[in-house]
């Protein structure tokens, strides 16, 4: 299936299919009972989820939006559950799965405790480069987004994002 920038694949707290990501990026953001939202995780491609019903089912988390155009194959629960009984091999490829996830996870903990807010942003804006080269990290999450994810007001990455862009502007001695 192909999902396109800003489309939704699942919402949190329905229950469904797994999906495993062949192509661009997700991300998950859980929903306050306010409205609020908050960005959780980014999903990149190999990766099947949701992660946390890999081994027995749960609803889900958060909701699931593209953030550029995806490729996702869709994996029937029933199906994946049967097959997983009937393979316990599998179970070793889903804990590489999950060692994968809770590596990024680690890298992304090295992010949030750099001192430095620029080097938090320089940070991300290189492991989103690493998934999507041509496309500015401002044009698939939000200064609010941005912040969440490295654990920064809006105003501080407003102010950063301003400085890069002073930067780049600015004559070559």
């Amino acid at each position: 299936m192909i999902l396109h920038k800003g489309e939704t694949l699942f919402r949190q707290g329905e229950s469904g299919p797994l999906f495993h990501l062949r192509s661009g990026l997700l991300k998950i953001v859980r929903v306050h009972p306010d409205g609020a939202q908050l960005l959780v995780n980014v999903i990149v491609p190999g990766e099947t989820i949701p992660h946390h019903s890999l081994l027995s089912p749960a609803p889900y988390y958060g909701t699931a939006l593209a953030l550029t155009t995806c490729e996702i194959e869709l994996l029937p629960a029933a199906q994946w559950y049967q097959e997983l009984e009937q393979s316990p091999e599998r179970y070793r490829s889903i804990a590489l799965q999950l060692q994968d996830k809770l590596r990024m996870m680690q890298r992304r903990i090295d992010q949030l405790s750099e001192v430095s807010p620029t080097e938090r942003l320089l940070k991300l804006q290189a492991w989103f480069q690493t998934y999507i080269p041509a496309i500015p990290l401002t044009d698939m999450l939000t200064q609010d987004e941005i912040g969440q994810f490295i654990g920064l007001r809006r105003e501080t990455i407003n102010r950063l994002l301003r400085s890069q862009a002073g930067d780049a502007q600015a004559p070559k001695r």
